[in-house]
């Protein structure tokens, strides 16, 4: 599960880096500011630096969730729970990263939690085993 939740990231990271830094820089700053260094660049479109802000929320919270599958991983704690607390994670993040990009609070707000509370059944499985 989690080289699954790491090539997502990966792909996510890809599909950030054409869209929002490459052809939303392209589309707002011109091609010259884009692969020069402007001093005063305009702001990216909204949808970009949202992307930008989920992408980031998404490396932060895979460094709690990589720990507590590693720690979990070496405790040899597997069943149901942590692999149920894992796919919801991977899915979580994943309308996470899309509802973030397309403005959508509630279903961001939603998937945010279930990420948490999947990183919090794999420190309960941590603490009772």
């Amino acid at each position: 599960m989690v080289v699954g939740l790491l090539i997502a990231a990966g792909v996510a990271l890809l599909v950030y880096v054409l869209s929002s830094t490459i052809l939303d820089r392209a589309a707002v700053w011109g091609l010259t500011d884009t692969v020069g260094y402007p001093d005063n660049p305009k702001p990216q479109s909204a949808w970009a630096r949202r992307m930008k802000a989920a992408h980031a929320n998404a490396v932060e919270n895979l460094v709690i969730f990589a720990a507590l599958v590693l720690a979990a991983h070496a405790a040899n704690v597997t069943n149901p729970a942590t692999v149920f607390a894992c796919a919801l994670y991977f899915w979580a993040r994943i309308v996470h990263w899309f509802a973030y990009t397309a403005a959508l609070p509630w279903a961001r707000t939603l998937a945010f939690t279930g990420g948490f509370i999947a990183q919090m059944i794999l420190a309960w499985q941590l603490v009772i085993h």
